[in-house]
């Protein structure tokens, strides 16, 4: 014989009632049955509500009672045949009106008993029962309805404790002279000892399926829920989750107690004795697998069987010197507790014996520190002890496997990876067993935390990286181009999953924690919300995603302000913008201070070479320990194009413009063609090779005239471009009579750095630098005479793009 449970969902309306009966009748073709049913789903709720209501001398009472009404009414309608509906409704119009006169007295009482309120609460399954058994009668089954109030006895109204003699003596007497193939019982309903009518809690029809399979020594319990089974994960806050086709008692405790909603805890007890079999099942996928609990499994490699939590707790510490050494403390803490009825989650105390702290559910935080409070009241006026203190809004997440046990490493990898993603661990707790690692967070991260630990300990290294992107213009819309192009490229070779979770321009901002479709992207964010840089970051902070990155693709020193504040919440931040990196060195320094402390990248290759891996490269030297002795650089794409294209014939502002338009120059060209730009590089260099410089220490030898330096807009700067052609015409002269080229030069040696424009010989390694190619020459220890070399395209939407796709991927890598 097997014993079947449906929950609230499975019996929500007629529809899913009609997938219900026909599951028992095929079962019942080749066995007897015992079948639990809960309430209508939702309407447990409502009869709490509705009980709530009137003890308050709410009237609405009377709407919530009338949508019960409706609720059943309806379902009666469907399931039952016109000429078969009269004597049901009658009867369940009876039921109802009984209801509604037990309310009424609680209205007009203003009280509402833990007796009343137990009978209100049973209505749901007592109507729910009554109107399944009379459908399914009617389809032919062979079938009797039981009042579960008849059999199952608890010993008092507070705590579920079962009378486990009394409860199987009666559930037995009832078998041996049932000849009925299915028996039909409403969940969650009991009576005490004293015959008074009480519930076996939230969640309680479990019990009720358990308490009876164990009487009967079923074959197996099955929990019919809507979910195939027992997930690695919530699948509501993990998309990747997947079902655990076995696990075993153990584990399915644990994963119960820490919040798996589809099996409610007692209800393992009873069927654990009596190595009973539970199988948890879809009503609306019947054939799925789902999962089975059996004492053992050999089946199963991985060390971590699921990942669970507890929302809605709050964390009770008690401090103090008067707790060290003293014998029976521990005892008298959860003495007190105990005769408060208050449940204890975690528990956690140092070895040093000065503190301890425990969880508790929420609503009991206050009831637990008055409680507290009075029982260490005399430690506490002497000050031994601290008061007691309160945490809300903090939660519970475990690790849970039988595997775990003396498996290196797992607390380790739990612990960094939460730490990567700045979720910070309030407390620990592992038992000796080793089956349980848990750790109290804020209960803001628990969605962040899950998914971060299911990525390690259950996806196939694939790694998922979520984008806040401001910045669309041509280097910002080449990267969104590139991120769709590489996406299968990306999953399939690197295991990184990018998606693009914001995006902002200067007017318009738009964000999808599911990510935003790229090939949509322009009109996601034509439909966004006004955009400002403060509101970018507190949205992205808001969302909580893990692995988040902050891309920045501008040239705005108002953005460059706010990467502080993403480094301090673990965002990695990936950036072409010079104007953080070139900023003053206490500035520069806390970045990278940051960005060690919460383990967040700082990438920023595309601040000197576009995508030519020119920091990349002497990072590597300095972290080997060589010694950078000098450096000489031309490092503007925008400016090496505009002299190798500037010939006699072509005016210095037709050449400027034509930059311009191709995305070689910033949209101001003065920025590059100031040389403040170059400068803004080479300090960058300086610095990541160790020296303590400013961007006013570096010598600028400007080749503007004053008037093009002194203009306020793009448009006069263009205009002093042609009004002074004859002065760039001097300058291209005279390199030529030199039989040289002109290249603006960047160099630092001995702590000084300078730039400007310098004639360049015929033999020298510059001189044939063609377009737009930047190039860098590193002489150090180990390339005294003969330097190291990067050379390549300096310039440009594409590969600057690229370059900073390169340093999406290193964080991908890193993190």
């Amino acid at each position: 014989m097997n014993v079947l449970k449906f929950g609230g969902s499975s019996v929500a309306n007629a529809e899913t009632i009609e997938s219900v009966i026909e599951i028992i009748n095929q079962q019942s073709q080749d066995q007897r049955l015992y079948v639990v049913v809960s309430a209508l789903g939702g309407v447990t709720d409502l009869l709490l509500q509705a009980g709530a209501e009137a003890s308050a001398n709410d009237e609405n009472y009377r709407n919530t009672l009338l949508e019960i009404e409706k609720r059943h009414l309806e379902t009666v309608k469907t399931l039952i045949p016109v000429l078969s509906q009269s004597a049901i409704i009658s009867k369940v119009k009876a039921k109802l009106n009984s209801l509604e006169s037990l309310c009424e007295g609680v209205f007009l009482l203003s009280e509402l008993s833990v007796k009343t309120a137990a009978v209100i609460a049973s209505f749901g399954e007592i109507l729910s029962s009554y109107i399944i058994y009379e459908a399914a009668k009617i389809r032919g089954l062979d079938i009797i309805l039981k009042d579960s109030r008849e059999l199952i006895i608890k010993t008092n109204n507070t705590k579920v404790t079962i009378d486990y003699n009394e409860t199987n003596q009666r559930i037995k007497q009832f078998a041996d002279n049932n000849t009925h193939k299915i028996s039909i019982f409403p969940g969650f309903i009991a009576k005490t000892q004293e015959d008074e009518p009480t519930t076996l809690g939230r969640g309680g029809s479990d019990f009720t399926a358990a308490i009876l399979a164990a009487a009967i020594n079923a074959k197996e319990l099955q929990i019919w829920t809507d979910v195939s089974g027992m997930y690695t994960a919530n699948p509501k806050l993990v998309k990747q989750a997947k079902p655990v086709y076995h696990i075993s008692y153990q584990e399915a405790m644990e994963l119960s107690h820490f919040g798996a909603k589809v099996i409610y805890p007692p209800t393992i007890h009873p069927v654990l004795e009596k190595n009973i079999p539970i199988v948890i099942k879809n009503t609306f996928k019947p054939l799925d697998q789902g999962t089975l609990i059996t004492r053992n499994v050999t089946d199963r490699k991985k060390p971590v069987t699921g990942i669970s939590h507890i929302d809605s707790i709050a964390i009770i510490s008690l401090e103090g010197s008067g707790m060290v050494g003293i014998p029976g403390f521990s005892k008298r803490l959860f003495e007190a507790l105990f005769l408060e009825n208050i449940n204890v989650i975690l528990i956690t105390q140092a070895s040093s014996e000065h503190s301890i702290c425990l969880a508790v559910e929420a609503v009991e935080a206050e009831k637990a520190k008055s409680t507290l409070d009075v029982a260490f009241e005399f430690e506490i006026s002497k000050h031994k002890l601290d008061p007691v203190k309160i945490e809300n809004n903090v939660a519970i997440v475990a690790l849970v496997g039988d595997n775990m046990y003396h498996h290196q490493g797992l607390s380790g990898k739990m612990f960094s990876t939460l730490g990567k993603n700045n979720v910070n661990i309030r407390a620990i707790a592992q038992g000796a067993s080793e089956k349980n690692i848990s750790v109290v967070i804020e209960e803001k991260d628990i969605k962040k935390a899950l998914n971060t630990l299911h990525e390690q300990f259950f996806e196939v290294k694939t790694k998922q990286l979520n984008l806040f992107i401001t910045g669309v213009g041509n280097v910002g819309s080449k990267l969104l181009e590139q991120l769709q192009q590489q996406d299968k490229y990306l999953k399939d070779k690197l295991r990184l999953k990018i998606r693009v979770a914001g995006v902002s321009n200067s007017r318009k901002m738009a964000f999808n924690e599911n990510g935003i479709d790229l090939n949509i992207w322009q009109k996601a964010l034509t439909n966004g919300e006004k955009a400002d840089a403060v509101s970018f970051f507190t949205k992205a902070k808001e969302m909580n995603l893990r692995n988040s990155i902050f891309v920045d693709n501008t040239a705005n020193p108002d953005i460059a302000k706010i990467y502080k504040h993403y480094l301090a919440e673990s965002m990695a931040v990936v950036t072409c913008n010079k104007i953080a990196c070139a900023d003053e060195y206490p500035n520069y320094e806390e970045l990278q201070d940051l960005s060690r402390k919460f383990n967040a990248p700082f990438l920023y290759e595309t601040n000197v070479g576009a995508g030519l891996p020119i920091i990349d490269t002497l990072n590597n030297l300095v972290a080997s320990g060589d010694n950078i002795h000098k450096i000489q650089a031309v490092l503007s794409g925008s400016l090496n194009f505009v002299f190798n294209k500037y010939t006699k014939g072509v005016t210095f502002h037709d050449i400027v413009k034509k930059a311009q338009e191709e995305g070689y120059t910033e949209p101001d060209p003065k920025i590059d063609l100031s040389g403040v730009d170059v400068a803004r590089k080479i300090l960058i260099l300086a610095r990541e090779s160790g020296q303590v410089m400013e961007l006013s220490n570096i010598e600028k030898e400007a080749f503007l005239p004053s008037e093009s330096l002194e203009t306020k807009n793009v448009e006069d700067f263009f205009i002093s471009l042609t009004k002074n052609e004859k002065h760039f015409e001097e300058i291209l002269e005279e390199a030529n009579k030199k039989d040289c080229r002109l290249k603006y030069v960047a160099q630092y040696e001995n702590g000084k750095a300078k730039v400007g424009l310098q004639h360049i010989p015929i033999n020298h390694p510059f001189y044939n630098l063609e377009g737009s190619d930047n190039i860098v020459l590193f002489y150090t220890d180990r390339y005294p005479k003969q330097p190291l070399i990067v050379k390549g395209a300096g310039a440009g939407a594409d590969v600057t793009a690229s370059g900073i796709f390169a340093d999406i991927i290193r964080v991908g890598k890193s993190k």
